[in-house]
C-alpha cells in the first residue's frame, strides 16, 4: 500500500493492500477500497461508498459526495463502483438521494474528465461517458452505451444497450437500443459499427435495420408501427428487446426525424 503523506483518511475506511493514495486525497468513511486502485492526487471518496478492484480515480473527482437534491437531509445513502473503471479527473459521481439507495457504476467503464453522474443514477458496463456529459438523477445507462462529450441526459430516462448519442445530443425521452441518437432525442440511424465490434451477425443487423426502418424511418404512430415490426421482421432476440424496451417507457421513446430522408437505416 502506498499512501501520499498529505492525504487524509478517515478512521472507518477499508483500503485493500496495494491501494495506492496519492497527494492531497481525502476518503471519508464508512468507505471500502479494492485491490489495485490507484487514487490521484486531490481526489474525494465520500462515506458509504464501495469501490471495486483496479480502478483509477483521477486528478481531482468527487466520488460519493452529497446528491445535488432539496430533499436530501444526510441521510445514509451509497456509492457503489464496481472494477475495472477508468475515471478521469475532476468527473463527480454523487451517492443517492433517499435513504438506502444508492448510485452505481458497473465494470469497464471509462468516465471522462469533466462530466457528472447523478444521484441514483445507474450505469452498467463498457459504458463511455465522453467530457462534459451529464446523467441526471436516476437516469439508467445500458451496456456498451456511448454518451459523447456535452451530452444532456434528463432525469429518469434510459439509454439502451448499445445506443450512441452524438456530440451535444440532449434527451428527456427514453434513447433506444441499437440507435444513433442526436439532436433533441433524434433516431438518426442504426450503430453498426457498435454492433458490428459487439460481434453481431449480418442477420441480426438487418432485422434490427428493418424495425428500425418502421419504427424511426419517420415520425409515426408507435403502437401501429410495433404491430408492423411483429407482423413483418424476424423477432431476433435483439428486435424483441428492441420492442419490450419502448413498451416499458413511462417517459416515451425518442422519436424518428421530422422529415423522410433525414435518417440511414
Amino acid at each position: 500500500m502506498t499512501i501520499d503523506p498529505t492525504a487524509r483518511i478517515a478512521p472507518q475506511v477499508e483500503l485493500a493492500a496495494d491501494v495506492e493514495v496519492g497527494p492531497w486525497v481525502i476518503i471519508d468513511g464508512p468507505t471500502s477500497i479494492g485491490a489495485g486502485t490507484r487514487l490521484l492526487a486531490r481526489a474525494y471518496v465520500g462515506p458509504y461508498t464501495t469501490i471495486g478492484r483496479h480502478n483509477l480515480i483521477g486528478f481531482g473527482a468527487v466520488v460519493g459526495y452529497d446528491p445535488q437534491d432539496y430533499a436530501f437531509t444526510g441521510e445514509e445513502s451509497y456509492t457503489i463502483i464496481g472494477d475495472h473503471n477508468l475515471i478521469r479527473e475532476y468527473a463527480t459521481i454523487h451517492r443517492g438521494s433517499k435513504p438506502g439507495s444508492a448510485t452505481r457504476l458497473g465494470n469497464h467503464n471509462f468516465i471522462m474528465a469533466l462530466s457528472h453522474m447523478a444521484h441514483n443514477s445507474q450505469v452498467g458496463n463498457h459504458v463511455v461517458v465522453v467530457n462534459g456529459a451529464l446523467v441526471g438523477g436516476y437516469v439508467e445507462v445500458g451496456d456498451r452505451a456511448f454518451v459523447s462529450a456535452n451530452c444532456l441526459l434528463h432525469q429518469f430516462i434510459r439509454v439502451g444497450t448499445l445506443a450512441i448519442l452524438r456530440g451535444g445530443s440532449r434527451a428527456s425521452r427514453d434513447v433506444p437500443p441499437y440507435c444513433i441518437l442526436d439532436g433533441t432525442h433524434t433516431v438518426r440511424g442504426v450503430n453498426l459499427v457498435g454492433l458490428r465490434r459487439a460481434g453481431f451477425t449480418r442477420e441480426q443487423i438487418q432485422a434490427l435495420r428493418q424495425a428500425f426502418r418502421i419504427l424511426f424511418s419517420r415520425r409515426v404512430n408507435l403502437t401501429e408501427a410495433l404491430a408492423r415490426v411483429e407482423a413483418e421482421v424476424p423477432l431476433t432476440p435483439e428486435v424483441q428487446h428492441l420492442l419490450d424496451f419502448i413498451r416499458s417507457s413511462k417517459r416515451g421513446v425518442a422519436m424518428g426525424a421530422a422529415e423522410p430522408g433525414d435518417a440511414e437505416f
